[in-house]
């Protein structure tokens, strides 16, 4: 005796041993013997023999239409062998009844497994729909053969065109084209930005990288639309000083300018001068509302994403040769031992005689014209005081970096696809003389709005991290007790929302925020985070550019720093690099390297080491 039993789902036969009534003990075709439960046996038969039976129910199983069973059955529930002695016309044999129980096993669309052998038809509709479902994917199936059959010859399908940024950037796995693009990568071993490069779906790497910035975080576009006039305050009072700014070449957003003046008893009154955009754009008003979505000016190198619009930006910009609106603060300084004895800080209109730019400037004031006391250039005695009085203010706050190691900033200069990148050694007397006034006009107000109860928003750093606080906190890495940053209103907002109370707080009127304000918590949550990102885009973009340096300078052989183990800091550029084939050096030992091959797509780079370079 042979029995046909269900285990697991599928349908299994084996020769009987033994009968126990509610169990059996069966031998496989194959040899293994089991136990199965007497409920599990739908058929029992003597021929054709459990080696062959399979396979031929099997066979006759195909060959039958479920569509044509499924018309046959009626709408209710029925015992296959019922179906089987209408369907043949006759008792059923064995290989008769276990073909067609087999058919509406597998056709589960058609019929609903109800029991032991029963089953129920599948309702017209219900049908209707699996159908189409099954007839969906099967053209999906061949669409996606077609697409992946396209893509590995490099080929992009029209249908793809729209989708690119989705594809890109945020696939839906689920979708075909995804799937197709998914095997076609497969198929050619190569990434998905790299295949669609080929396929010339890519206008650039650089845009690929800067494209997915943008859909990230200025999903609806970089631009700013429609917004009402802004206005600059009239009837503020005119400063008698003549300003000069210390900016970049390519700033346009010049937030800070100085000034110096001499007191009839002997003191000089330092003036550093902050442009005032509050004065112009109200809080919660439809600009501000757009500073606080993009919460800080993006940087790149060759471009940029400002804070505010250009129009704004021109009205509130400290330009050469413009009376503009400024918060300021006047530091009665004695230039004896260069203490601060009186502080003022007013709202008014400046004159601003000039706007100096690094690459210019530092030809006449660096450290050697200091050194020997040159002041013969625009502004040199001012700059000379201001240069005297920073470095005070660094002895003051205990930083001082007499012997600290050099470090170097790089400026990237685009033309068209041209990159240009320089070195400018850090610490220098134009850096020391901006910074340090920063740090103190940053400080003092921090106090001044602590002093008052004002709530502000303070950058505070412990134990290696800087964050973001409303409660006045130390800046171990500065040396204040207290630091805000207000300094920067034209580009970052949280400058601009601690600007609001500081001139709320000259004026003598309530601050636009309180201490536990939502919109004060907002800004200050919003703004790390975009500030992170921001931060992080700029890097990347800067390595685009170093990859692109190397292009274009047909770059094979470049010297290099260790910085430890296998990392190597590559000569001319921002650019750490990971050499494998690097052996056991010491930090600081100069090793020229070989370029291995690079990715603008993944910004990767390679380099080898060849050998070690003369100190």
């Amino acid at each position: 005796m042979n029995v046909l039993y269900e285990e697991e789902g599928s349908f299994k036969v084996g020769a009987v041993l033994s009968d126990n009534t509610t169990s059996l003990q069966v031998e496989a075709p194959h040899g293994k013997r089991s136990k199965v439960k007497a409920t599990a046996v739908v058929l029992r038969f003597e021929q054709p023999g459990v080696a062959e039976f399979m396979e031929r129910a099997q066979a006759l199983a195909a060959g039958l239409d479920p569509d044509f069973l499924w018309e046959c059955c009626g709408q209710d529930e029925f015992g296959f062998d019922a179906l089987a002695r209408d369907y043949f016309g006759h008792a059923p044999d064995a290989l008769e009844a276990a073909g067609l129980l087999i058919r509406l096993h597998g056709s589960p669309m058609h019929f609903y497994k109800k029991g032991k052998g029963r089953y129920k038809p599948a309702p017209p509709e219900a049908l209707k729909a699996a159908l189409a479902s099954v007839e969906k994917k099967r053209r999906q199936a061949e669409q996606q053969a077609n697409y992946v059959e396209r893509l590995t010859r490099c080929e992009l399908p029209e249908e793809f065109q729209p989708l690119l940024p989705d594809l890109l950037y945020a696939p839906d796995k689920n979708a075909v084209e995804w799937k197709a693009l998914e095997a076609a990568c497969a198929a050619t071993r190569l990434g998905v930005p790299q295949l669609l490069e080929k396929c010339g779906a890519l206008p650039s790497p650089h845009d690929y990288h800067l494209n997915r910035f943008l859909l990230e975080h200025f999903p609806d576009g970089a631009e700013f639309g429609d917004f009402a006039p802004v206005r600059a305050p009239e009837g503020l009072p005119v400063s008698e000083v003549a300003a000069f700014s210390i900016d970049d070449a390519a700033t346009t957003e010049i937030d800070d300018a100085f000034s110096v003046a001499t007191l009839a008893n002997g003191n000089l009154r330092i003036g550093i001068h902050i442009a005032a955009p509050v004065l112009g754009i109200a809080p919660g008003s439809p600009l501000d509302r757009v500073a606080a979505r993009r919460l800080s000016t993006v940087y790149m190198p060759g471009a940029k994403i400002t804070m505010l619009p250009d129009a704004v930006i021109h009205l509130f910009t400290l330009g050469e040769e413009r009376v503009c609106p400024a918060l300021s603060m006047y530091l009665d300084v004695n230039p004896g031992d260069w203490r601060v004895v009186a502080t003022d800080s007013r709202i008014e209109r400046l004159r601003i005689a000039a706007n100096l730019r690094h690459d210019s400037l530092e030809e006449h004031f660096n450290e050697i014209t200091v050194a020997e006391g040159h002041v013969d250039y625009p502004f040199g005695d001012e700059l000379r005081v201001l240069w005297q009085f920073a470095n005070g203010l660094e002895q003051g706050r205990g930083r001082a970096e007499a012997g600290a190691p050099e470090r170097v900033d790089y400026t990237f200069r685009v033309d068209g696809d041209q990159i240009t990148i320089s070195e400018r050694k850090r610490g220098s007397p134009i850096d020391k003389v901006v910074s340090e006034l920063m740090i103190q006009v940053n400080t003092e107000w921090g106090r001044q709005l602590s002093d008052a109860g004002i709530a502000a928003i303070y950058r505070s750093q412990g134990n290696g991290k800087v964050k973001m606080t409303t409660v006045p906190s130390p800046h171990q890495g500065l040396g204040v007790e207290q630091y805000i940053w207000a300094s920067s209103p034209l580009r970052r907002y949280v400058d601009l929302v601690n600007q609001r109370q500081l001139i709320a707080l000259i004026r003598g009127e309530a601050p636009p925020y309180g201490p536990k304000d939502e919109a004060l918590l907002t800004a200050m949550r919003d703004f790390e985070l975009a500030y992170d990102a921001y931060g992080e885009f700029q890097r990347t973009m800067e390595r685009y550019w170093c990859l692109r340096w190397l292009t274009q300078e047909g770059i094979s052989s470049i010297g290099g720093s260790v910085l430890r183990e296998n990392l190597v800091k590559v000569d001319r550029l921002p650019l750490v690099a990971r050499v494998p084939s690097l052996p056991d050096l010491a930090p600081g030992t100069r090793v020229a390297l070989g370029l291995a091959g690079l990715d603008m797509l993944d910004l990767t780079v390679g380099f080898r080491f060849q050998h070690r370079l003369e100190a």
